[in-house]
């Protein structure tokens, strides 16, 4: 049986005495909601903070709270469940509440929270083992060791950014804020993801994820595909996210983007994607190449489930079917 390592439990009951807890815990602090990804992390010993606070009782990180023309706000400790069931996200943003669905099982998305899947760490099939195993390889270059055991030749930590969530807040322009003892920081969330498997976010240890701003909707659309090998639980190997806005229903692409996910440290914005849908109806010439693009762009490695070579050819299929599900 893994057993948990010995720490200090803190609960914070305002914002303000969380961010001060952060700050006088330091680097071995760390926060926790759901902790459906901390928790097994920590009985695995790949992260071990000596102490533990609990933001579930912040009243501001349970809220959900605007509206569709205006905007959003998701408290960074709303579960996945609510984001799924809420229903002016399932009406007014029903990608965000679709990728939310596809994350784990009913029981986890009862416990896990928005924020803790957009700030999940990343993963790899080297990393995600129990201690022993680990020390068994000689550990890894993320956590203990020296050697990227996927790319030893490397200088960089692959492991693989999971979360299904991210792709979706990358692509439709989402915004996170930040807030620590030095104050309030709003960042897009294509500025939140480092491509580095081991410093794979722009965030400091001390700032805690408040809130989670989803941009008017303003006619745009967005889908989300995701490639795994069962049908509940598991973590993406392959996950697209496509942005479509056009001057008009069925009329000419203003505005594009197509991101994928589980592929890399970070989330991958294919730029060429979206040069080949602006300016041009959503048709089946412009969603093949965007999915080409997609294609080429996708550098999958051998370090989660399936043979990465298939897993690449897959980024071709699933940006087809994100982009089709937007053209009619």
């Amino acid at each position: 049986m893994m057993r948990l390592p010995k720490f200090e439990y803190r609960v914070a009951r305002e914002i303000r005495d969380a961010v001060r807890m952060i700050a006088d815990a330091g680097p071995a602090g760390q926060f926790v909601a759901g902790g459906t990804d901390l928790y097994p992390n920590m009985k695995r010993r790949q992260q071990t903070p000596r102490t533990v606070i609990s933001v579930t009782r912040l009243s501001e990180l349970n809220q959900i709270t605007g509206d569709g023309s205006s905007g959003v706000k998701i408290g960074a400790s709303v579960t996945l469940t609510d984001v799924c069931e809420h229903p002016m996200i399932k009406r007014d943003y029903p990608v965000v509440a679709h990728a939310a669905r596809t994350i784990s099982t009913p029981i986890l998305r009862n416990m896990g929270t928005i924020g803790g899947n957009l700030l999940l760490d990343t993963r790899c099939n080297y990393y995600d083992q129990n201690y022993e195993w680990r020390k068994g390889i000689n550990f890894c270059l993320k956590k203990d060791g020296d050697v990227c055991w996927v790319a030893p030749g490397s200088s960089k930590c692959w492991a693989v950014q999971s979360s299904d969530l991210v792709p979706v807040m990358v692509a439709i322009g989402a915004k996170l804020r930040f807030l620590s003892t030095l104050g309030e920081r709003v960042v897009e969330a294509a500025g939140v993801y480092n491509d580095d498997g081991i410093d794979y976010l722009h965030k400091r240890a001390d700032e805690l994820l408040v809130d989670i701003h989803l941009p008017p909707t303003n006619g745009w659309r967005a889908s989300y595909q995701k490639l795994r090998r069962r049908g509940a639980f598991d973590f993406p190997v392959l996950g697209v996210a496509a942005y479509v806005k056009t001057d008009r229903p069925g009329g000419t692409v203003i505005d594009a983007k197509v991101v994928l996910g589980g592929i890399a440290p970070a989330p991958v914005q294919v730029t060429e994607a979206e040069l080949a849908l602006v300016g041009e109806r959503l048709d089946r010439d412009q969603i093949l190449a965007a999915a080409e693009a997609a294609y080429i762009k996708a550098r999958p490695l051998d370090n989660t489930d399936f043979v990465m070579n298939w897993r690449k050819q897959m980024a071709r299929e699933y940006t087809i079917r994100a982009l089709e599900s937007l053209s009619s």
